[in-house]
């Protein structure tokens, strides 16, 4: 029988948890990524269809690579974050449907309609980038989450030549607590949902 967190866990994954823009000199070991995309990637998706793709920038090249592509308000947060993780989506992520969903013919759901195609990668894919975000935070780091880049200047760079392209940027590692902002307003159950 599931039991819920306790005040702390909750704590850590979202009441006390912040966007980071400032980060402490502490680099991420290469272990703890791959422990992160093991919980992701055992995170639902629709039909399991899991077409999110990472790229984890940890090294002064591949941040120096992606530097072009940023929005000039997101270049120092994210040449000072131990790791960048370039959240993508593969476009014919369908190829693998029949390991990934044997039950039925699920890839002919999506050669046939480019347009569920796109928006079942988008779909899933923000929802494994949220996935990424909760993992790390259950593994200690803390995160920044981040739209302000050219997505076809980096689709050019990183992704030429492949079916892959970006969805959002998040930046991870030990989040400098003294740098972060206090929390901002949020809605209200009664503003923001509706019981039927």
């Amino acid at each position: 029988m599931k039991t819920a967190l306790t005040e702390n866990a909750l704590a850590q994954l979202f009441t006390q948890a912040h966007t980071h823009t400032s980060w402490l000199d502490k680099a991420i070991p290469e272990k703890v990524l791959h422990q992160l995309y093991d919980l992701v990637k055992v995170g639902a998706t629709s039909a399991n269809c899991s077409p999110a793709r990472f790229v984890f920038i940890t090294s002064t090249e591949g941040k120096e690579k992606l530097k072009p592509c940023l929005s000039s308000g997101n270049v120092a947060q994210t040449m000072s974050a131990p790791c960048t993780v370039i959240v993508a989506y593969d476009e014919k992520f369908y190829e693998h449907l029949p390991t990934l969903f044997p039950y039925a013919d699920a890839k002919s759901w999506f050669t046939s309609s480019p347009e569920a195609a796109f928006e079942t990668a988008m779909r899933n894919s923000s929802m494994q980038g949220a996935y990424l975000i909760s993992a790390a935070r259950a593994l200690g780091l803390d995160t920044g989450a981040m739209s302000g880049f050219d997505p076809q200047q980096l689709n050019d760079t990183f992704f030429c030549d492949t079916t892959w392209k970006v969805n959002f940027l998040l930046n991870i590692g030990y989040g400098d607590d003294k740098q972060v902002h206090n929390r901002l307003p949020r809605l209200s159950f009664e503003q923001a949902c509706q019981l039927l």
